[in-house]
C-alpha cells in the first residue's frame, strides 16, 4: 500500500466540497505534491448531468485532474458494489503517480465503500426480483412501511420514496444477514493509511438558504432543457438518473404533471431532506474533521 495520502472531503450537498478539494489540490501541487480528485458523488458519475448536479466544468477545474466523471450512460444502472473497485483503482493509480488522492461528494454510500473495510451484503436475484413485482402492485410506501417495522434503523437511512433502495433492504434482511448500515460497524476499519476526512458543515438556517438558492439556479441555467435532452438519450429507461432529486421533477414539468413552480418547490424540499439524511450519515465517521466552506488548504496542511 502506498504512502501517500488519501484524502476524503465529504458532507451536505451545496457545502463548497468541489471549491475546498480544488484549494486542497493546488495547495498539496504548490508542494510538489501531484494530487488529483476522485468523484465521489453517484449522480455526477452520468454524462449529461451537469447542472442538476453542480458538476464542475473542465474549465472550471484548474487543470486538476479529475476521475470518474461522466463514466455511465444515463440508461445505465449505478450501484456501490460496481463503482468501489473502480474508486480504489482510480486511486492506487494516483498514487503510483506520486500524489496525494483525494476523494469529493456527498454519496455516503459510496464514499463508506471506499474509505472503510466494506463488505457488501449478499444478493438473492429470485427475492429480488418478487420484491420488484411487490413494488410495482404494492407501491414503495408499503413495502417501506415493511421495512421500517422490521429494521427501523435502516428505514431511517433510506428514502421511502426510493423504491430501489427499499427493495434492495428488504432483500437482504429476507437472507438473514446485516443491512448497509450494520455492515459498516461502529468503528470502521480504514481501508488506506494514511487518511484524513474532512467533513463540510454550514449551519442549517444558511444551507437551507444555499440549496434553495442553488435550485432556483438549476432551473434558470437551464434544468429543464437538460432534462428535455436527457429525455431524448432515453433517462427514463434507466432504472437510477431518473429518480435523482431535481431530474424526476424536470421530467414530470416536461410531461406536464407539475408546474415550474411546483417542480422547484418539491426539488427544494427533497434537497433539504437529502441533506440531513447526508450530515447523520457522515457524523458517524470517526476521526472526521468539521470544516467551514472557508477552511484554508495551507492550514489544514500545516495540521
Amino acid at each position: 500500500m502506498s504512502d501517500r495520502r488519501l484524502w476524503a472531503i465529504v458532507g451536505a450537498t451545496g457545502t463548497g466540497k468541489s471549491d475546498l478539494a480544488l484549494n486542497l489540490a493546488e495547495a498539496l501541487r504548490e508542494r510538489g505534491n501531484p494530487a488529483e480528485i476522485v468523484n465521489v458523488d453517484a449522480m455526477q458519475l452520468y454524462r449529461g448531468m451537469d447542472i442538476g448536479t453542480a458538476k464542475l466544468p473542465v474549465a472550471e477545474r484548474r487543470g486538476i485532474p479529475h476521475h470518474l466523471l461522466n463514466v455511465r450512460d444515463v440508461t445505465d444502472d449505478a450501484a456501490v458494489a460496481w463503482y468501489q473497485p473502480l474508486a480504489r483503482t482510480a486511486i492506487e493509480d494516483i498514487h503510483s503517480r506520486g500524489g496525494d488522492a483525494i476523494l469529493v461528494g456527498g454519496s455516503g454510500l459510496y464514499a463508506s465503500s471506499v474509505l472503510f473495510d466494506f463488505r457488501f451484503p449478499p444478493r438473492d436475484q429470485a427475492v429480488r426480483e418478487r420484491l420488484e413485482r411487490e413494488l410495482e402492485t404494492l407501491g414503495a410506501a408499503a413495502l417501506f412501511a415493511r421495512l421500517r417495522e422490521r429494521d427501523a434503523d435502516t428505514a431511517a437511512r433510506v428514502d421511502p420514496k426510493n423504491g430501489r433502495r427499499v427493495v434492495r433492504a428488504l432483500e437482504v434482511l429476507e437472507q438473514g444477514a446485516q443491512t448497509h448500515g450494520a455492515v459498516l460497524p461502529d468503528q470502521p476499519q480504514l481501508w488506506h493509511a494514511p487518511t484524513r476526512i474532512l467533513g463540510m458543515h454550514v449551519d442549517r438556517p444558511e444551507l437551507v438558504e444555499r440549496l434553495d438558492r442553488r435550485v432556483d439556479r438549476m432551473w434558470a441555467h437551464g434544468m429543464l432543457e437538460e432534462a428535455a435532452r436527457l429525455r431524448d438519450q432515453g433517462i427514463e429507461r434507466g432504472t437510477t438518473a431518473p429518480r435523482a432529486i431535481g431530474y424526476a421533477q424536470a421530467l414530470a414539468q416536461l410531461a406536464g404533471e407539475k408546474t415550474e413552480a411546483e417542480a422547484i418547490a418539491e426539488t427544494q424540499a427533497l434537497t433539504r431532506r437529502y441533506a440531513r439524511r447526508q450530515v447523520s450519515w457522515f457524523k458517524r465517521y470517526p476521526g472526521i474533521e468539521w470544516l467551514s466552506p472557508m477552511a484554508d488548504p495551507r492550514v489544514i496542511l500545516a495540521e
